[in-house]
């Protein structure tokens, strides 16, 4: 309250401070009167329930008849001003006097009085109690998720999902603890208790306790009890998942590199638009030629082909692969596999009909994916959900609107999925959203304010559990007005409203059973029945290798592939290259030793000729002249005789020359 005295105006006032001052007091005495009227209603209507009770009681309160004050609803009377969340700058006009059924009205707490209890004052007029009553009102199952909060909870108006709207998607939205991890557990436990099974990515381990029934406590006691919730601890059959080789905290799930595709490892590696198209084309390649791309060196040796020797010209008749771009997206395959990708990569590649599977009591299986780490690779978490959610696209067949869905995914942290997302990448997203609710798939986007999800994207989802907003900064001031903007018209004052929302409450609407959005409802929500804490590591892997799944995935496969495949081919080339070598080799060497053995020939020819020659001079020169008349001889043929001399001489030439003359 304000000090009168001191807050009159003086005479050196601005008399736009002035004028400020006035409106803020006529502003509080308005408030103050409403409080007043809310008082003197409240307590007229602990009397007229006394007097009830006192006369027999059991029968309609007199102020129900309209003959003893006026009619009260959900404990506010109907001509108490609507003050809203903030105080009013007028006096609120009279509301109807038509009483509101009394099956949406809630029950007194005690038929004797009471003080009343200090609470908000109620920012809706029993009118607008009774549409929200009205609009939340489901004959067909439903997912309980609060009671409506007017000043205080309301008992009597739950807050509900119609179980067959949950297949049209939706968002939870809220700063970072207010509550949207228990949100997410609530509505994963009552689809999991409808028998609806649900794959949700547990980014810090607190949702494993929904393996485990909750703790009771006096605090968790008396809040249930508050909102009229009949609690009792529960846990629900749970699967537990993880991204890679990490068999302690889940089962493995991979995928190949083919079933991943282009699109979402561009998104991935951070290609552009030209290094896109390119990879687009190796894929093509490797499908067009029967290469499997199982993992990530199997993309490598791919690359590795198009842009040797041998694999260079195979693209020529689409579109070649240049140099530069591969090894771009080369040493972006490296940095990814470094940093441990390449265990999410492989075989046996995780079928994704093992998220709709139900336990043997009926129950839907809760599948957690346990990403820990998340914070150092984001864009593969979130790349990775997309995969998931287009293969259950992909393998699922059209079945239109059901009584329930198949799954429901819920998407968290959705604002890494869409953080500097291509334009193609973004389409295939909204594409992949708007057509799997004819698959029997809901999807629910778990993110901190809407403005991380795109426009296009926030067109498909028809429910809206929005906790509360900060707003800081010029910037978070724009998207809270942004965000009021998008809310069907209501009873309260958004703006201030999503400010002021507690822990464990949120301004909710859906998509009602006729398919129109319900009305906007601020809701304080139910407490889940599962543990809210995370359970024992060693509970957790106990739990992974005793699934029957762990047998089929637990262990990672090689099969033949690219890598495998295209190295054959390699070798063979290598073989085939090194053996015209050696062949080329030979035949040079046989031609030299060819060339040189014919000119050893001919010089040993010419070397016999040579010696022929000289052999022949030297025979003429000591052979003796026939003459008739007798000569004198030599001194060697008198000692040794002609024929002896002819013998030495021919010895001689044959030492020298190393050759005989033929005979």
């Amino acid at each position: 309250m304000s000090d009168n005295g001191a807050s009159s105006a003086g005479p050196s006032d601005d008399p736009e401070v002035a004028r400020l001052r006035a409106a803020a007091e006529a502003a509080e005495a308005e408030l103050r009167l409403a409080r007043a009227r809310a008082d003197l209603a409240e307590a007229e209507a602990a009397a007229a329930r006394a007097r009830a009770a006192a006369g027999g009681g059991g029968g309609t309160s007199p102020s129900a008849e309209g003959t003893d004050g006026p009619p009260v609803v959900g404990g506010q009377v109907a001509d108490a001003p609507a003050p809203g969340s903030r105080a009013p700058e007028t006096p609120t006009a009279p509301a109807p006097t038509t009483q509101a059924p009394a099956a949406e009205a809630p029950a007194p707490e005690s038929p004797t009085p009471q003080a009343p209890a200090p609470q908000a004052p109620a920012p809706l007029t029993d009118a607008q109690v009774a549409a929200i009553a009205a609009g939340y009102a489901s004959d067909a199952a439903a997912l309980d998720l609060g009671v409506l909060v007017n000043g205080g909870p309301v008992a009597s108006v739950p807050v509900r999902i119609p179980l067959a709207m949950t297949n049209r998607h939706g968002l939870v939205a809220g700063a970072t603890g207010t509550g949207k991890t228990r949100t997410l557990q609530l509505l994963a436990e009552q689809l999991s208790a409808h028998g609806v099974p649900v794959f949700a990515a547990d980014i810090k381990g607190d949702l494993s306790g929904i393996a485990a029934p909750g703790a009771p406590s006096d605090k968790l006691t008396a809040r249930a009890a508050a909102l009229g919730q009949d609690w009792s601890p529960r846990s629900y059959p749970t699967e537990f998942f993880a991204l890679g080789d990490d068999a302690a905290s889940g089962i493995p799930v991979r995928a190949s590199v083919s079933g991943f595709g282009p699109l979402l490892l561009s998104r991935v590696l951070g290609l552009n638009a030209t290094q896109e198209s390119s990879l687009g084309l190796v894929f093509h390649y490797a499908d067009e030629k029967g290469l499997a791309l199982v993992d990530l060196p199997d993309l490598r040796a791919v690359l590795t082909f198009l842009t040797s020797d041998e694999g260079k010209d195979e693209l020529k008749g689409i579109g070649g692969l240049s140099a530069a771009t591969a090894g771009v997206i080369l040493r972006e395959l490296v940095a990814f596999a470094a940093a441990g990708a390449d265990t999410f990569f492989g075989e046996p590649e995780l079928d994704v009909s093992v998220f709709l599977r139900t336990a043997p009591d009926g129950a839907g299986i809760v599948s957690l994916l346990e990403v820990p780490n998340v914070a150092s690779r984001p864009e593969l978490y979130s790349t990775f959900l997309m995969y998931l959610l287009a293969e259950l696209y992909e393998v699922l067949p059209e079945v239109g609107d059901l009584d329930k869905p198949k799954l429901v995914f819920f998407f968290d942290e959705a604002h890494l999925l869409f953080r500097d997302a291509s334009k193609a990448f973004l389409a295939a997203i909204t594409q992949t959203v708007r057509l799997i609710r004819s698959k029997g798939v809901g999807v629910f986007f778990v993110t901190q304010t809407p403005k991380d999800v795109p426009a296009d994207v926030l067109a498909q989802l028809g429910s809206r559990v929005q906790h509360a907003l900060r707003a800081f900064t010029p910037d978070d001031v724009k998207a809270l007005r942004a965000s009021v903007r998008t809310y069907p018209d209501s009873g309260y004052d958004l703006e201030r409203v999503l400010q002021e929302l507690g822990t464990g409450e949120a301004v909710i609407t859906v998509m009602s059973e006729r398919g129109a959005p319900t009305p906007v409802a601020w809701t304080r929500l139910f407490a889940p029945r599962a543990s809210m804490s995370p359970i024992p590591a060693e509970t957790m892997a106990a739990a992974v290798t005793a699934s029957p799944l762990f047998a089929t995935y637990g262990t990672l496969i090689d099969p033949e592939s690219a890598r495998e495949i295209l190295g054959a081919r390699m070798q063979a080339a290598a073989d085939a290259r090194a053996a015209a070598e050696k062949a080329k080799k030979d035949a040079a060497d046989a031609a030299e030793y060819a060339k040189q053995k014919a000119a050893i020939d001919r010089a040993n020819a010419e070397a016999q000729k040579k010696a022929q020659r000289e052999y022949e001079r030297i025979l003429k020169s000591t052979a003796a002249p026939r003459r008739r008349s007798s000569a004198p001889t030599s001194p060697l043929d008198d000692v040794l005789g002609r024929g002896a001399t002819k013998s030495i001489v021919t010895d001689v030439i044959r030492g020298l020359f190393g050759t005989s003359r033929r005979r």
